[in-house]
Parts: structure tokens; C-alpha cells; sequence
């Protein structure tokens, strides 16, 4: 899939020359801010470690299910396995200690022209497919033309890629049209690269494969890990590649050192807590904040440290979570009605009961980051802003954001007060104890989940909703049930929801808010927006021309989507907690923008499974 999205400054690491393509310099990395930190013959990333141990098993738990390896219909069709990226490469690869910079992995080089109108990548003369057939430009030909053609999210991220062209036996070139975005040859860099001969040949039946559906085939792949076997919906087993073309090449080197990585899945959260317990899995990122204070206390594997606690620092994203109203319907149209949502949501209280006081309420789109809005607009932010004067709210340039205050019972109640007079304001009245429109017709909210973490949250929002007049109820589904629906926007608003941002943000925004992606399925517009001031704001981010003009836009567009009121913020936290069973070791540095760095850069301790029990 897609990774970390990388956004839009000028591409460092060119001299100067000519405008043409032919005549760039050829280089080892790309990066949006200054040089890349590793030179050319680097061995290793420094949060890897080189002689780490080839061994060991790895076993994942995930909710839900899954009935396709095939990414290209990926978000279109049936639910792809959660690992299969791992089967393939990608021309380039990003550094996990660097912002916005990428090293080659089927790429030995990358040259950019000058002018930023294409981007030429070559590919390494060792890379192979698992079969050992090698590596061609006619493979990264068909897998840009494949998922462009049949994936939406492709489509619509490659939409300024104009053709991919291959030169000669190694190299393959890609042409951009319209304005120059600069971010557009690292997006490339991130191309999966499908087996061309894999997949215009014949399964094992005599059938000719179908790119464009869902297939449990285990698909050939040029990656470190390939299918060994699955259970269909339960589990999937990956095993190592021995002879894996890239074991040794520097962005490689000291990672992807278990033998076997198993995927197991689970319907249920709470199920899953428990096969954690019973030694079903080894790793758990725990993201609800009573199972953290609480689930695992006195539980004797933690006490005796067989199960460590810990949390990492989350310096690589900012994230937007909100219940996420969808605009399609008329009901929620009128940014009255969404703000006084918002005043009904007393998250204090929640805060301290529900959640042990572990989070922060989200203002922002970009929360977490430098990209964040706060104040009023000043400088170059204030500049963008007037540029669009036009197409954005007024208070944008009066009024900074916040979100309502609640936690007491006199502060609610001031609140709740406002929400009414808001929902009055847009048409709405309250008779008989309910919210009515002008037909008469009750205001109500179905809000859609696929686990009982939804009810924890959406109960106590309806019963403050509920003192408004307004119907609430909640509709939980199965997770594949839950994608399609999400996929349709076959759902009124959604119980939990989430955007990740990267530092540097780009053409991803189109997807996340554009007016051209609210009706396309299997979008990540679920709000359904549709402005123009959004919109324009949007392409600021995207041909930003260097780092101060991106931070600037971002907190223009962040300052302008808050203004709306789509959604109502809901909280986050700047760690990632997580526990394991104690068997596995780790390098002494962790990548800085990559968490915790679990578990390609992990590895297998004998030493330490033989104190904890071997794996079951």
C-alpha cells in the first residue's frame, strides 16, 4: 500500500544543469529537506542492527477477517490480508530516522529533471521475482498502468503521473503533467511493483488471472517474506525468502529477521485481549485506555514480566479522530446542527471516567504536529488565507478554533443551551421532548461501529444528545460488513474514525477532503466535503514551494476544515502503548519518525523465549 505520505517541497539532492531529463545527475536517495543524512555508500540504517539473528516465529493478532491478496482491487473489493505489501518491493523505500526522504530498494538510482517534469528510475540488475526471473521496466510499466486502471486510490493519488515509459533494459521513466508537484517522483518511489508474467499467466486450474478481482492465490512476489499457507479468513503464514535478491542491500541490511510471521484474526476486541493472554500472539498495540489501566493488571505473566508494558513516542504523524457525520444526508448540512453536536459532547467528563485521564482533546487535523493551526492567522498563513478570502468563513480570520469546554454540570448546561439555540437557528424545534425540523420529522443519528469500543463511546455522547431531543442509536456490524458500508458511505456517522497525517502532506489531502473524491467509493472523504475554499487550499499544500509555505498552508487548510465543523474531534494520545511477550530483542536505537520500530528491525532472543516459554 501506499505508505507515509510525503508532501510537497522542492526535491533536494540536484545540482545544477540542464533542464532535461537525460542530463540530471543520477542519485542514491531523495529528500524534501536538505541532503539526505546517508551517503551513497552507506551500509545500514542506524536503528537497524547488521548482525541481528535470521530466526525465530513472530505471530500478529488483527480484529476482523480477510478474502484477497490481491492489493489492486485493494478498498474496492473483499478485505485484502493485512501483510500482503510485505510479498512486494517498492522502487524506493523511506529512512524511519528522516522526514520526507527516501533510499532506493528496486532502484539502485533515481534522476529527476530539472524542472520536476519526470523522474527516471533504475532498477538493480540483481532484483528478481521469487520464481528467480528478473526484474524488468516492463514489470513497473504494467503495475502503474494496472492499479491506475483499477484502483480508485491509485487513480485518483496518480492522477498528474501522465505515462511510465521504459528505457532500455533497467531503466523505467515517469512524465507528470500540469503544475509541477514536487512530491510526485518520492510518490512514485512508492509504487508496489507487480510480476507482469505472474500476472498475465494462468492459475494452477488453467485459468487466466484476473488483476481486477479478489483472489486467494498466494500472488509471486520480489519481497523478503512470501505466503507459505493460510486458513481463509482465519490465518496466514509468511516464511522468510532465503535467498531474497535484497537481503543485503543497505536499506534492508539488520531488518526482516524472522523466519516465519503468522497472522492470526480474531471477530472479536475482546477475544483478542484474551488470546493475547492465553500466548495466542505475541505483540498488542492497546488502544483503548481502560484495557491499558486495567485489563492487564494482576494478570501474573505481566507481574513476572514474561509480558512487558510499553509505550513509544509517536513523533511520525499527526492524526484527526472524530465522530464523522455524513454530509451527504441532509440532516447534517448545516454547520449549526454539526457545531451544536460538538457542544453535546462532554468529553471531560468521558475523560475521566472512561478513559483514566490518558488523552487530549484533538483541535486540529493535524494534531500533534507543527502543522496544527492555533491563534489567529498571521504572515504567510495570513496571506494564503486572503487569497482564498472569498470561499472560507469569515471568522477564520477573527476567531481561533476551540472546541466547547464541558465536565460540570454547569458547563454542560451552558452549552447544551447554546446547542439548542444553534439547532433552533437552523430550523429545528423541540416538541414533545424531540428535536423536530419544519416537517415535523425527528432529528435522530445512527451511529455505525464493528466492536463493543463503540458503545463505550457513543453511550454516554447519546445521552447528552438525548437531553437536546435528539434520537440516537447504534448499529454495530461485523468488520467486513463495517468496510463495506464505510466504502459505500452507506451510514449516517461513524462511531470512531481516524485520518493519519504525515509530517509533510500532499496529494493525500485531495483524497482526505476534496470535493472530487466525496462521491467516489472507497475514498477517504467519509465526511462527503464539498468546498471550494477547501479545495483551493488543498492545491496550496500540494505546490507548496518550499517548508515554511507547506507549514503555512497546512495551517490555513486545518484552520478552514475546523471553521466547518464536519466533525467533532475526539482524543489521542502522543505514545503508542503496546505490550509483548517478552522474546525478542531490539537495537539500541529506534528509528525517531517510526515508533517503536516493531518488528522489522526486531529480532527473535532465544535466550529471552527460553526464561518466557517458547511460543505455542
Amino acid at each position: 500500500m501506499i505508505a507515509r505520505r510525503l508532501a510537497a517541497l522542492a526535491l533536494l539532492c540536484l545540482a545544477a544543469g540542464p533542464a532535461g531529463a537525460a542530463d540530471a545527475p543520477w542519485r542514491h536517495g531523495l529528500s524534501l529537506l536538505g541532503s539526505p543524512k546517508y551517503p551513497a555508500d552507506f551500509t545500514h540504517f542506524d536503528y537497524a542492527a547488521p548482525d541481528a539473528p535470521k530466526r525465530g516465529l513472530l505471530r500478529l493478532g488483527f480484529q476482523g477477517s480477510f478474502d484477497n491478496f490481491n492489493l489492486v482491487v485493494a478498498g474496492v473489493k473483499g478485505d485484502l490480508e493485512s501483510q500482503v505489501p510485505l510479498i512486494y518491493d517498492t522502487l524506493m523505500t523511506e529512512a524511519g530516522d528522516e522526514p520526507f526522504t527516501s533510499y532506493g530498494l528496486l532502484a539502485e538510482g533515481v534522476q529527476l529533471a530539472e524542472d520536476h517534469g519526470s523522474v527516471t528510475y533504475r532498477l538493480r540488475p540483481g532484483a528478481k521475482w521469487h520464481d528467480g526471473v528478473p526484474m524488468t521496466p516492463a514489470d513497473v510499466v504494467f503495475s502503474f498502468e494496472v492499479l491506475k486502471a483499477n484502483s480508485p486510490q491509485y487513480a485518483f493519488y496518480y492522477q498528474n503521473v501522465a505515462k511510465a515509459e521504459a528505457l532500455g533494459e533497467r531503466e523505467v521513466r515517469f512524465t507528470f503533467s500540469g503544475e509541477r508537484n514536487h512530491e510526485l517522483p518520492q510518490i512514485i518511489g512508492q509504487l508496489p511493483v507487480l510480476p507482469k508474467h505472474w500476472w498475465e499467466g494462468k492459475d494452477a486450474n488453467g485459468r487466466p488471472r484476473n488483476p481486477t478481482e479478489t483472489t486467494l492465490e498466494p500472488p509471486l512476489g520480489s519481497g523478503p517474506y512470501r505466503i507459505a499457507r493460510f486458513d481463509a479468513g482465519r490465518s496466514v503464514t509468511y516464511e522468510r525468502v532465503p535467498d531474497y535478491w535484497g537481503r543485503d542491500i543497505p536499506v534492508n541490511k539488520g531488518r526482516y529477521n524472522f523466519d516465519t510471521v503468522r497472522d492470526e484474526y480474531y471477530r472479536d476486541a475482546t477475544v483478542l485481549i484474551e488470546a493475547f493472554k492465553a500466548d495466542q500472539f505475541d505483540w498488542r498495540t492497546e488502544n483503548i485506555a481502560r484495557n491499558w489501566a486495567t485489563a492487564y493488571e494482576g494478570f501474573p505473566a505481566v507481574r513476572d514480566g514474561r509480558i512487558l508494558k510499553e509505550e513509544f513516542p509517536s513523533r511520525g504523524s499527526g492524526i484527526m479522530q472524530a465522530f464523522t457525520f455524513n454530509l451527504r444526508r441532509q440532516k447534517f448540512a448545516d454547520p449549526r446542527v454539526r457545531r451544536a453536536l460538538n457542544l453535546a459532547f462532554d468529553f471531560e467528563d468521558m475523560n475521566r471516567t472512561l478513559f483514566y485521564g490518558l488523552y487530549t482533546r484533538i483541535d486540529s487535523y493535524f494534531f500533534g504536529t507543527e502543522l496544527a493551526s492555533s491563534g489567529l492567522p498571521e504572515g504567510r498563513e495570513r496571506e494564503i488565507l486572503d487569497s482564498v478570502k472569498d470561499k472560507v468563513p469569515a471568522r477564520v480570520f477573527t476567531e481561533p478554533y476551540r472546541n466547547p469546554v464541558n465536565g460540570s454540570a454547569e458547563a454542560l448546561r451552558a452549552n447544551l443551551r447554546e446547542a439548542v439555540r444553534l439547532l433552533q437557528a437552523a430550523g429545528f424545534s423541540q416538541k414533545g421532548g424531540q428535536m423536530v425540523d419544519a416537517a415535523g420529522q425527528p432529528l435522530s443519528i445512527e451511529f455505525l461501529g464493528y466492536d463493543n469500543s463503540a458503545e463505550r463511546v457513543v453511550l454516554p455522547y447519546r445521552a447528552q444528545l438525548e437531553r437536546l431531543g435528539i434520537r440516537v442509536t447504534l448499529r454495530l456490524v461485523d468488520p467486513a460488513q463495517y468496510q463495506n458500508l464505510v466504502r459505500s458511505f452507506e451510514f449516517e456517522a461513524l462511531a470512531l474514525n481516524s485520518w493519519a497525517e504525515s509530517l509533510s502532506p500532499g496529494n493525500e489531502q485531495r483524497d482526505f477532503w476534496g470535493s472530487a473524491a466525496a462521491d467516489r467509493p472507497g475514498s477517504r472523504n467519509l465526511a462527503g466535503i464539498k468546498d471550494a475554499g477547501v479545495d483551493a487550499l488543498i492545491e496550496k499544500v500540494i505546490f507548496a514551494g518550499d517548508r515554511a509555505e507547506l507549514v503555512a498552508a497546512t495551517r490555513a487548510l486545518d484552520r478552514v476544515l475546523l471553521a466547518h465543523d464536519y466533525v467533532v474531534p475526539q482524543w489521542a494520545s502522543g505514545v503508542s502503548r503496546t505490550l509483548r511477550w517478552n522474546r525478542f530483542a531490539r537495537p539500541q536505537t529506534l528509528p525517531r519518525y517510526g515508533g517503536s520500530g516493531f518488528p522489522w528491525t526486531w529480532w527473535y532472543d532465544e535466550a529471552l523465549a527460553a526464561k518466557t516459554g517458547v511460543a505455542r
